[in-house]
């Protein structure tokens, strides 16, 4: 890598680094705005309607001062966002611990989530495109197309009911939910049943990304496919597979790799629908509960995150644009 593009690198990376202060402040005061106008009583979710009513004045006036809500907005916003700067994400309100402690436990199983889920569906999306692409208009390629058609136009949650109902209430393949077996210390459960427990909810949330990824990678691939030096080296009778290897699919690449990244953000909104549905403990499920039990400092630690994730993971792509498509290290030079 020459020198001229790691200087225009990080010089990129500092403009993105204010560009993510800029986004997390954004985001930090639009969820606090939102949670602070949310018709939800975080007390009256806390305890309960009957609780509520049987609350004297003095013990309501504790909650008042335990979530915040006795204190103006802006003030309370403040308050945050200087202990943030700090460091401090604040104590959430519904599991009487650091924001930080919940978000780390919470992250880790949503990571391995994510993870598994983005990977499959960025194999999957692109070995379809490509086959799709070049079988155009046949018995397969309209399987694909058809096949991503309806993955793109079918809600997120109603895939992980379908899922949820055929292959672990039915067929009995899957456990019907959570991270874990139920009744099992801790300390015995297994790697093996960890995954287990993932594998259903990771190959569901796959899904949401396998659509846009194959459609666009299948139009890409018949334009590369129609090209001059394509028709040339068909017409002299080299071999198909050889072809699409050596030329096709690197000229595809770099859309589906944009495209992959891209769908980072879909993913995660995905998860949230997909760890509802399969009561798996991440982020996701996390983000509900604090939205329902008006947790803010929750909330907006989840939020920033997100965004975070979000952010970083169309700054990684944009990075990797230079490294895989030479032409932009070029036109990087000659302005």
């Amino acid at each position: 890598m020459s020198s001229f593009w790691q200087k225009s690198a990080a010089g990129y990376l500092l403009k993105s680094t204010v560009r993510l202060v800029l986004v997390i402040a954004a985001v930090s005061v639009i969820s606090f705005v939102l949670v602070s106008e949310s018709p939800i009583d975080p007390i009256k979710a806390y305890v309960g309607e009957v609780g509520l009513a049987n609350m004297n004045e003095e013990t309501y006036a504790k909650f008042q001062a335990y979530f915040g809500t006795d204190i103006p907005p802006v003030k309370r916003y403040l308050n945050w966002a200087h202990d943030f700067i700090r460091g401090d994400m604040g104590q959430s309100l519904l599991y009487r611990q650091p924001v930080t402690g919940v978000i780390k436990e919470k992250f880790a199983n949503s990571m391995a989530l994510m993870a598994l889920a983005w990977v499959f569906s960025g194999i999957v999306a692109f070995v379809l495109g490509v086959l799709a692409g070049v079988f155009k208009n046949s018995a397969l390629d309209k399987i694909i197309k058809n096949y991503a058609l309806v993955l793109a136009s079918a809600p997120t949650f109603w895939l992980a009911l379908i899922a949820l109902m055929v292959f672990s209430v039915w067929l009995r393949i899957f456990p019907i939910g959570f991270s874990v077996p139920l009744g099992v210390a801790a300390a015995d459960v297994t790697v093996w049943d960890s995954l287990y427990h993932l594998a259903l909810p990771a190959l569901t949330l796959s899904l949401t990304g396998i659509a846009s990824i194959t459609l666009h990678t299948r139009e890409k691939v018949i334009d590369v496919m129609g090209e001059d030096y394509i028709l040339y080296a068909r017409a002299r009778g080299q071999r198909l597979w050889p072809m699409v290897t050596g030329h096709v699919i690197r000229n595809v690449t770099l859309p589906a790799i944009t495209l992959q990244f891209a769908s980072i953000s879909e993913i995660f909104g995905g998860s949230v629908l997909v760890e509802q549905v399969f009561s798996f403990p991440g982020l996701g499920q996390a983000a509900v509960r604090a939205g329902i039990g008006g947790d803010a400092p929750l909330l907006l630690g989840i939020a920033i995150i997100s965004a975070a994730l979000v952010f970083g993971g169309n700054l990684l792509a944009n990075l990797l644009y230079g490294l895989i498509d030479p032409k932009i290290r070029r036109q990087g030079r000659a302005s």
